[in-house]
């Protein structure tokens, strides 16, 4: 049988003991003017200094991480969200990004730009509640890529952002010619418009949209196979404050709608053209200098013939 030391005897009696007694409360701290009590990051004002001077700074991974940190945190970082004006997650396919997405959605208020390019984890119903909270506010949405939400995201921007200026739909191929015409109907202050890639929109459509849309400065209509010469003709007439449009493989035009666009636009900077076959060094080689052509030129020199080709249109 083992045997203990006396010392080892001792210390398990004392520590007998000890539970055996009442145990007394410790004394509530005092505090005075002399003593005051301990303060913390969360005692300077929010609203005043915390949220506008340092949550802006930080963000959003940092966001989350102090929200995991204390309950006062969580509500102070949920507070920073609720009055956070831009939301950039664009690429962003981590796992788990969607539980995340839904503290945003619930949370944020007063958002204003919304970029959710190529977030493939991204449907409707993760989408309306962030729009639903947010519609009145928000002038610039990116969607580019988005393959995994419909047009039923697409309403409430068309009908209740107000005061829409940047929408970007490339390679949504689920824009169809009733959510542009719906376009058409509410929409009349875009300044930036992309719908590269998008097939299902017809050429009639795009010419009564723009028609309305003279407010236009970035167009993008990258391999959109129904932008033919009457589109173009249609964007001169209407968007003359247009700089920057990119027709990269739209095979459909020519040099005829090209030239009548850029002689209607004179506040052009920039016409990206590659890919576009018929589209000739006899519309552009006028245009170099003044306009940057993504295309290099071939050193053409106009003629006669040139000259009465463009005097008709």
């Amino acid at each position: 049988m083992c045997t203990l030391h006396p010392e080892e005897e001792a210390h398990l009696a004392a520590m007998g003991s000890c539970g055996s007694r009442t145990s007394t409360p410790s004394p509530r701290p005092v505090f005075s003017m002399s003593n005051p009590p301990p303060r913390s990051l969360f005692d300077v004002c929010w609203d005043d200094v915390l949220i506008p001077q340092v949550a802006v700074y930080l963000s959003l991974k940092d966001l989350f991480n102090l929200r995991c940190c204390s309950r006062t945190a969580l509500r102070f970082v949920e507070a920073a969200l609720e009055k956070r004006q831009e939301l950039h997650l664009s690429g962003n396919n981590t796992s788990n990004i969607d539980v995340g997405f839904r503290v945003l959605a619930r949370c944020c208020r007063r958002l204003e730009v919304l970029h959710l390019a190529c977030c493939r984890w991204l449907t409707d119903e993760l989408l309306l509640p962030l729009l639903a909270n947010n519609k009145r506010r928000l002038w610039a949405v990116n969607l580019n890529e988005c393959i995994n939400i419909t047009a039923l995201s697409l309403q409430p921007i068309i009908v209740e952002c107000k005061d829409l200026r940047v929408l970007k739909l490339s390679k949504c191929q689920w824009l169809t010619t009733g959510a542009v015409d719906a376009l058409t109907l509410h929409q009349s202050k875009l300044v930036e418009f992309d719908i590269s890639y998008c097939g299902a929109i017809g050429e009639r459509c795009l010419i009564i949209f723009f028609r309305k849309l003279n407010k236009l400065t970035v167009l993008s209509l990258a391999n959109t196979p129904s932008v033919t010469d009457q589109v173009l003709i249609q964007i001169g007439n209407y968007c003359r404050e247009l700089e920057h449009i990119n027709l990269i493989g739209c095979a459909a035009i020519s040099d005829y709608g090209v030239h009548a666009l850029t002689q209607s636009c004179p506040l052009l900077q920039s016409l990206m053209v590659q890919r576009c076959p018929l589209v000739t060094e006899r519309v552009l080689a006028p245009l170099r200098g003044r306009v940057h052509i993504d295309r290099p030129g071939m050193g053409y020199m106009p003629t006669m013939q040139h000259h009465r080709l463009f005097l008709q249109v």
